[in-house]
């Protein structure tokens, strides 16, 4: 099983969702960085259980503990150790799913690969594997500050109510003034209410959160196998249930000739920059120096509180009510993950990028 993230900045992770604990180790870390910890745990708290009435009621504190790597508020170089501890399991309310798999959900799968698996909560395939994502993304935040990058992801789709404008017209300092995290105030009603209908009927809902980073100079990504939007591609598509990914204008842009969709250049104060930014911040599988847009598609979350049709472990069918404390709707807490493999992805590559210093 890979459990590392990264080539030179990397973020290895362990831990199950009703184990005693998750965490991770960081290594790449660059020396003398200000390690702001009261920011880790802010990030921690946008990604944690219980924050409204449209997510999980599980209530965790995700407080983080470090444990190795910093002295006297600054990274050492050395790898850095951190946990967070499990403090509100309900293992019982996974029992009627100890032999049954949940459709479209990891059950059946790890189960063929390895032959058994972890019923409470769906162990390493739980989403609440992603606080160690979320902590080796928050000290990637802190060293991509010192080089003037920004990473901003929000809510700009649930079920069919979705944003219409380019993000460059809407206020993003407005994202975390409301549960679903998407700057439109009165989109992010709607989003919520839908949430909240379909969570009261037992079910779950889908959609896009978009991401944008700003500050990220030319020259970062390989122009073969190491595309820079391979690896933000990969990254995300390694986030639980993402379903897609697409940046710049993406599948939409097949509709456009080149004479339309080209970013044509221009000069601006002895720098090259472009007249439009239809390629996202990227070309040739390089940064380009403009801002990198993508998007990333969440399907709705497998587990149900309705009955479904399924089959148990002895391939007999039977049908399933499930139980337990699941999000009608991952994007609100999914926008800190987004935001934190961005984060890891970007400073990875300026560690390859020998060219460009921190």
């Amino acid at each position: 099983m890979r459990n590392t993230f990264g080539h030179l900045f990397t973020l290895t992770t362990f831990g199950e969702s009703h184990g005693a604990a998750v965490g991770g180790v960081v290594d790449g870390m660059p020396a003398g960085i200000d390690i702001d910890v009261e920011f880790i745990q802010q990030e921690l708290n946008r990604r944690r259980p219980g924050q409204s009435k449209i997510t999980t009621s599980r209530q965790e504190a995700d407080q983080v503990e470090l444990l190795s790597g910093v002295f006297e508020g600054r990274s050492t170089g050395c790898p850095i150790g951190f946990i967070v501890r499990n403090q509100n399991q309900h293992s019982q309310d996974y029992e009627n799913m100890r032999t049954v798999f949940r459709p479209s959900h990891a059950d059946y799968t790890y189960y063929s690969k390895y032959g058994l698996r972890d019923h409470r909560g769906g162990g390493r395939s739980s989403a609440r594997i992603t606080i160690s994502r979320v902590v080796g993304g928050a000290l990637a935040k802190l060293a991509l500050r010192q080089l003037g990058i920004s990473i901003q992801a929000y809510t700009s789709q649930v079920g069919h109510i979705a944003l219409e404008k380019d993000y460059r017209l809407y206020d993003l300092t407005q994202t975390e003034t409301n549960a679903v995290r998407c700057p439109d105030p009165e989109k992010a009603r709607q989003m919520e209410q839908l949430i909240g209908t379909v969570k009261a009927e037992g079910d779950t809902i889908g959609g896009i959160i978009t991401c944008i980073v700003k500050g990220c100079p030319a020259g970062l990504g390989e122009p073969e196998f190491g595309k820079l939007h391979a690896e933000l591609g990969a990254a995300m598509l390694s986030i639980n249930a993402v379903k897609g990914f697409e940046y710049g204008e993406g599948f939409a842009g097949v509709t456009a000739r080149g004479s339309e969709q080209n970013d044509v250049f221009r000069s601006v104060d002895g720098r090259v920059t472009t007249a439009t930014n239809h390629s996202g911040g990227i070309q040739g599988g390089i940064s380009n120096g403009q801002d990198i847009c993508f998007r990333v598609a969440f399907k709705p979350v497998a587990t149900l509180l309705r009955q479904q049709d399924t089959v148990d472990m002895e391939g007999n069918e039977t049908t399933l009510t499930a139980r337990g404390r699941h999000d009608p709707c991952v994007l609100p807490r999914a926008v800190p993950v987004v935001e934190a493999m961005a984060a890891m992805t970007i400073l990875d590559h300026f560690l390859v990028n020998k060219t460009i210093k921190l």
